[in-house]
């Protein structure tokens, strides 16, 4: 799949050029393959991307501006919607394109994909029960939590006890010294 980015190479205007590089500057960086397409020295590029915007996402005039984005014949938005998405650390969703494994995004799209009992997809087997791999790994990761939790309730504790007799130690401390200095 490649990734269509339709922009003007001779625009006049400051802030379509600045958009457009912007959202070629970010793909370069994600290393997504993709295609410039001019609509400026190209009549035949600048129609397809105005009959291919659908309807709803023209402005006013009806004439939308680069850059416009699509995933093969696909559209996926404009300059808005992609900053919106990488806002969001969803460009890789907004491109309709799979996220890097161990990406933000990828990450992202692991937590939404919990099955409803608390465990992930892969951790089910073909029933959709629970792997017993998988529910000793939780039940350990359960009693690591609870014995965690009762270090740090006795540390406070410790913590507590010293502070108080530092306290006493401190009251002692300037009894001696009132008896002295009567």
């Amino acid at each position: 799949m490649v990734i269509k980015v339709f922009l003007a190479s001779s625009s006049g205007s400051t802030a379509i050029k600045k958009k457009q590089q912007d959202v070629v500057a970010f793909l370069e960086a994600l290393k997504v393959d993709y295609a410039q397409l001019d609509i400026a020295c190209n009549e035949e590029n600048r129609m397809w991307m105005r009959q291919n915007v659908p309807e709803e996402k023209k402005p006013a005039n009806g004439i939308p501006l680069p850059p416009q984005i699509f995933n093969e014949e696909s559209y996926c938005g404009d300059y808005e919607t992609f900053f919106d998405a990488k806002e969001d650390n969803s460009v890789y969703a907004f491109l309709g394109l799979p996220p890097p494994p161990g990406s933000k995004e990828a990450v992202q799209a692991d937590k939404a994909h919990i099955v409803e009992n608390g465990t992930h997809a892969e951790e089910t087997n073909a029933e959709g029960h629970l792997d017993d791999s998988a529910h000793a790994l939780a039940e350990e990761e359960e009693e690591q939590e609870e014995a965690d939790d009762d270090r740090e309730e006795e540390d406070l504790q410790s913590e507590e006890e010293e502070e108080l007799q530092q306290l006493e130690e401190e009251e002692e401390a300037e009894g001696q010294e009132e008896e002295a200095a009567e």
